[in-house]
C-alpha cells in the first residue's frame, strides 16, 4: 500500500503527495499532544523527490517546514525555533533530495541494464550469424592455440581432413598441414602475422593434397592464436598438369600436321619428276633425275630429324614432392576407373636432376597410357615404386593392362595403334634423354613396367648435352 503513493505518473505522484500534506497539516493542528507530528512530512517529500527536481524538493521542504512548525505544540523562541526549523528543513531537503539520486541512479542502472542487454542479443545474434556463415562455408575454417591444438573446425574442414565430426578439435593441426609449424606461436611480442600461402596436406587417410592456406595470428588472453581458411587447390593442380599434357599432345598434332604437309608437297613433286622421267631415256644426264636426288635427300632429312629440348629449365627438383602431386592429379582418375593403386616411394629420396614440368608430364602421359590399357581388364592394378640406386633414382610404373604387343617399336613416332598421333612415349623419351634420364620398356607377365631413370642432382652436370638419339 505505501508503495502505491509512488507509482502513477509525476502529475498524480505530486497531487498525491500535495493531498498528503494537507491531510498531515489538519491532522497534525486537530492532535493536541507533546508528540510532534512533523516527521510525517517525510513521506510526501519522498514522494516529491522521486518525481520532482531540485525546485520542487526545496519548496516542498520549506512548505513541510513551515507547516511543521506552525502546528507544533512546542513553544517557539528565537534560540530553540530556529535551530528546530533548520533541522526540519534540512532533514525534508536531505530526505527529497537522497531518494532524487536513488531514483537517478536507479534509472540509469536501468538504461545501462538495457543497452547491455541490447548489446548481449545484437551480439548473440552476431554469433549466431558468424557461425552459420562458418559452418556453411565451403571453405575450411580453424583455429589453433599455441601448441598448434585445434580449437574450432567447421564442418568442410573436417569432410577436407576425412576426419569424423566432432573428433577434431584438440587434435594436432600440424599433422595435416605440417607447413604451419613454421610459424611461431610461442613470442607473445611478435607482431600480427597475416599470409598466404601453398603447401602440402595431409588427410587422416594419409593420403596428400595441394593446400592453399590463408591464415592469421591474434592475441588473446590466453597466449596467441592462428586462424587459417583452407582451400583443396587439388583439383587446380590436375586441371594445371592434364591442360599441360594436352596441350603439349595438341602442340605434337600441330606439329605432326605441318610436317606431313610438307611431305606431302615433296612426293607431289617427285611424283611429276617420276612421270617426267617416263618420257626421258638419257635418265643419268636427266636435270629431273638429279632433281628427284635433291627431293629424295629432303626427304630423308625430314625423316631422320631428333627431338632435342632445351636443358635451360633443368634443375634440382624433389621427387618425393612431385610424386605426391601426381598422386594428388591422377587419384581421382584412378579411382573413377577403379583402378586399384599402390604408391611405394622410398624415405629419403636424394634431389633429381630434371625439368620439373616435363618429368610430370612424362608420368601423366605414363599413367594415362595404363589407365588405356587397364580399361577392358577385368583386374585393374597400378603400382609406382621409387627407389634410390647408386647415383640414379628409378621410377617404376607397372600395370595389369596385358602388356605391349610389339615392345621394340613401342617409342616410334607416327604407330598406327596409336590413339592420337603416336608420339606420347616418343615425346617422353625424348624429354628424359635431354636432361640426361632415360625411359625404358621392361615386360612383365600380364602387364608392362615403364622404367624412368634419374641422375641424382649432386652428380648430374650443369650443362646436359643432347647425346643419345630419340627415335
Amino acid at each position: 500500500m505505501f508503495a502505491a503513493l509512488f507509482k502513477g505518473n509525476k502529475r498524480s505522484v505530486l497531487l498525491r503527495a500535495g493531498v498528503l500534506i494537507a491531510a498531515i497539516a489538519v491532522v497534525d493542528r486537530l492532535v493536541i499532544a507533546e508528540i510532534p507530528l512533523g516527521f510525517l512530512y517525510l513521506v510526501p517529500m519522498l514522494m516529491v523527490g522521486s518525481v520532482g527536481g531540485r525546485a520542487a524538493i526545496v519548496t516542498t521542504a520549506a512548505v513541510c517546514t513551515a507547516l511543521a512548525e506552525l502546528f507544533s505544540d512546542l513553544a517557539w523562541n528565537l534560540r530553540t525555533g530556529i535551530s528546530r526549523d533548520v533541522l526540519y528543513l534540512a532533514a525534508f531537503l536531505g530526505a527529497g533530495l537522497f531518494i532524487r539520486e536513488v531514483n537517478k541512479s536507479r534509472r540509469t542502472a536501468l538504461e545501462n541494464l538495457h543497452a547491455i542487454e541490447a548489446e548481449r542479443d545484437a551480439r548473440q545474434e552476431a554469433e549466431q550469424q558468424l557461425k552459420i556463415l562458418i559452418e556453411s562455408s565451403p571453405l575450411a575454417i580453424v583455429t589453433a592455440d599455441a601448441q598448434g591444438r585445434v580449437l574450432m573446425a567447421n564442418g568442410a574442414t573436417q569432410r577436407m581432413l576425412g576426419v569424423p565430426l566432432g573428433e577434431l578439435g584438440g587434435r594436432s593441426i600440424y599433422k595435416y598441414l605440417p607447413a604451419l609449424t613454421n610459424i611461431s606461436l610461442h613470442d607473445s611480442a611478435q607482431k600480427h602475422l597475416c599470409a598466404v600461402m601453398q603447401a602440402r596436406g595431409q588427410r587422416e587417410d594419409g593420403d596428400a593434397f595441394l593446400a592453399d592456406i590463408c591464415f592469421s595470428t591474434y592475441q588473446t588472453s590466453a597466449g596467441t592464436r592462428l586462424a587459417a581458411m583452407v582451400l583443396d587447390a587439388s583439383d587446380d593442380l590436375r586441371a594445371h598438369e592434364e591442360s599441360g599434357l594436352h596441350q603439349l599432345l595438341e602442340g605434337s598434332r600441330i606439329a605432326v600436321g605441318a610436317l606431313s604437309h610438307e611431305i606431302r608437297n615433296i612426293c607431289s613433286a617427285i611424283g611429276a619428276v617420276h612421270q617426267n622421267l617416263k618420257r626421258t631415256h638419257a635418265i643419268e644426264a636427266s636435270k629431273d633425275f638429279e632433281a628427284l636426288g635433291s627431293l629424295v635427300e629432303t626427304l630423308e632429312n625430314i625423316a631422320n630429324l631428333k627431338l632435342g629440348q632445351s636443358t635451360s629449365d633443368a634443375g634440382e627438383v624433389d621427387l618425393s614432392v612431385l610424386l605426391d602431386e601426381l598422386k594428388i592429379v591422377v587419384t581421382p582418375q584412378l579411382d573413377e576407373a577403379e583402378i586399384e593403386s599402390v604408391w611405394n616411394v622410398e624415405a629419403g629420396l636424394p634431389l633429381v636432376w630434371a625439368s620439373r614440368s616435363s618429368l610430370m608430364q612424362v608420368f601423366l602421359n605414363i599413367v594415362a597410357n595404363s589407365v588405356r590399357a587397364l580399361s577392358t581388364k577385368s583386374v585393374r592394378s597400378l603400382s609406382i615404386a621409387a627407389r634410390s640406386e647408386g647415383e640414379q633414382v628409378i621410377v617404376e610404373v607397372m600395370d595389369t593392362g596385358g602388356g605391349v604387343a610389339h615392345p621394340e617399336q613401342l617409342f616410334r613416332p607416327f604407330q598406327a595403334e596409336a590413339a592420337a598421333t603416336g608420339l606420347g612415349l616418343y615425346l617422353s623419351r625424348a624429354f628424359m634423354r635431354s636432361f640426361a634420364g632415360e625411359l625404358r620398356h621392361r615386360a612383365i607377365d600380364g602387364g608392362a613396367c615403364f622404367i624412368v631413370e634419374l641422375a641424382q642432382a649432386s652428380a648430374s652436370p650443369q650443362e646436359v648435352e643432347w647425346t643419345k638419339s630419340a627415335y
